[in-house]
């Protein structure tokens, strides 16, 4: 899986690119097909902000989420596209 990640009014630190890509990786675990994903990270006044978009066979998954922190919202972003993985997978088992 390849990840691309950017930063919008946002330095984007090893440490952070780091956390990100791990929580990412995670999402491999439910399903093979992950070509990639696409993570933004960007600030707005006190809100941090992450949002990614996901390519697997045929489909796009998009989640975005906000938080004061910004590891706070690349946690829920992760959560959310676990969620999404998961559900699609789901779906493809019950049409076989």
């Amino acid at each position: 899986m390849q990840i691309n990640i950017s930063g919008h009014h946002v330095d984007l630190t090893p440490p952070i690119r780091d956390y990100c890509e791990s929580k990412l990786e995670k999402l491999s675990r439910h399903y093979d097909n992950i070509t990639n994903a696409h993570v933004i990270l960007s600030v707005e006044k006190l809100i941090q902000k992450a949002e990614a978009r996901v390519h697997i066979n045929g489909h796009d998954l998009c989640a975005g989420s906000e938080d004061k922190d910004m590891y706070a919202a690349i946690d829920a972003l992760a959560d959310k596209l676990d969620r999404q993985l998961k559900k699609h997978k789901e779906k493809l088992q019950n049409h076989r």
